[in-house]
């Protein structure tokens, strides 16, 4: 079955007794973490994740500025 290992391996997972469900929070945190990081910190050539998030942001916002104040 291919779901038998994904099975086994969430019963292994310590802290089924304590935490329950939440047992798993930790791992994702620290994956969500890493994903960050790396979108930040991790460049190709000379962009990131950060510097094209905040270009396209500036962008957006001019536009809207000459939008309102074209339309007044």
């Amino acid at each position: 079955m291919r779901i038998g290992w994904i099975h086994r391996l969430v019963n292994k997972w310590p802290g089924k007794k304590t935490f329950g469900m939440y047992r798993f929070l930790p791992m994702f945190f620290i994956l969500g973490a890493a994903l960050e990081f790396s979108m930040i910190n991790w460049k190709v050539g000379e962009v990131n994740f950060y510097n094209t998030f905040k270009k396209r942001q500036a962008k957006d916002l001019v536009e809207e500025k000459i939008k309102r104040y074209t339309t007044a």
